[in-house]
């Protein structure tokens, strides 16, 4: 009886932690290059005044780019999604499962901002189009642009662009 209640007591601290380390995997999952197993890489947006770096986790297949930030909840201060549509075109984003409110800039293949929707509306169905030919959008926290000051024009450096 002795050695049975040993040996429960040493699973159930066993299931204890295995539930802690899936509880922390979860709670890491908000994160950049965690959502489809692509790793973080820089991006450097130039104003008129400073560089931002901020680390993006970049989106480059249909289905990727179909879920993009929906369903997160967090998202680290210097943290993004790049969404790379491989030719340039018009585009349009929404925030349909979207939890967070986003600033989301619309950029050319040469890495110029054309366009920027500020503070978009969590689970909003509204088409937010790109108003210009983009090669990507960028996705960060709400408020962002405004509070770093960056604005249509600012070129952003990333491998995707052909300004490196």
């Amino acid at each position: 009886m002795i050695q049975f209640r040993v040996a429960a007591s040493a699973f159930a601290k066993f299931i204890f932690l295995l539930s802690l380390v899936a509880t922390g995997a979860c709670a890491q999952s908000d994160g950049p290059g965690d959502a489809f197993g692509t790793a973080a890489s820089k991006l450097v947006i130039q104003t008129a005044n400073s560089e931002h770096i901020f680390k993006v986790e970049l989106v480059d297949t249909p289905e990727t780019r179909r879920v993009g930030l929906m369903y997160r909840t967090v998202l680290a201060a210097d943290a993004g999604m790049l969404f790379d549509f491989e030719e340039p075109q018009t585009v349009a984003i929404w925030m349909k499962n979207t939890l967070i409110p986003l600033d989301i800039a619309f950029i050319d293949e040469n890495g110029v901002i054309k366009r920027i929707t500020a503070d978009a509306t969590p689970k909003s169905l509204e088409s937010m189009p790109s108003g210009a030919i983009v090669l990507s959008v960028l996705e960060v926290n709400g408020g962002t642009f405004a509070a770093l000051g960056i604005k249509v024009g600012d070129r952003v450096r990333h491998p995707l662009f052909k300004n490196q």
